[in-house]
């Protein structure tokens, strides 16, 4: 982001505080405008990551050819409704063709489109879809499980309720027993 873009930001920060009926110059609010444009800077940043790069160093399968799953892969993004938080968790399958990719790229992954202004279930396409395009597997599948605050702290006010989004490609949607293994597996973890 460009000096004057971010100069532009702080100052609709500023105009938000006082719409709420608050004075930006108090102490406690003083420097809320700087903080809140670097918050959302960082919360967005995966706008730079490209998922080619992410899952472009891979090795040799070895003969592998069952599920590999990546579990509880924490996470925050920005519903792109309100601009609050949802957080929750990813798990991430493959069935390898010949190649498989490091354990560390697949939570970058979810990092790459979490770090944006998002929609729950957009992601989890996207994180399918990249995995899918760049990996070449025979499968993949992606569950996605959070709590949304535009929910929890707004509007129906239902703290307690998670959204779940799934999307599963190639022979994880074509193979009924391997999708009921995806399924079982990211269900008990």
């Amino acid at each position: 982001m460009m000096l004057d873009e971010i100069k532009v930001a702080r100052r609709g920060v500023r105009s938000l505080l006082m719409a709420m009926g608050q004075d930006p110059s108090r102490e406690g609010l003083v420097d809320t405008p700087n903080r809140v444009v670097n918050a959302m800077l960082e919360m967005t940043e995966g706008y730079g990551m490209d998922p080619k790069d992410i899952l472009q160093r891979q090795f040799e399968s070895d003969g592998y050819q069952d599920l590999v799953i990546v579990r509880g892969i924490r996470f925050a993004s920005l519903c792109e409704h309100h601009l609050l938080p949802f957080v929750g968790t990813a798990s991430v399958a493959y069935l390898p063709e010949a190649r498989v990719v490091g354990l560390s790229k697949i939570p970058r992954l979810v990092e790459c489109f979490a770090r944006r202004l998002q929609l729950q279930e957009r992601m989890t396409h996207q994180i399918a879809n990249a995995m899918n395009d760049h990996l070449r597997p025979r499968g993949v599948g992606v569950h996605v499980t959070a709590t949304h605050q535009c929910m929890a702290c707004r509007g129906v006010r239902q703290p307690d309720a998670d959204m779940v989004t799934t999307t599963v490609l190639g022979e994880l949607r074509t193979n009924a027993s391997l999708k009921a293994e995806f399924i079982a597996a990211t269900h008990n973890g």
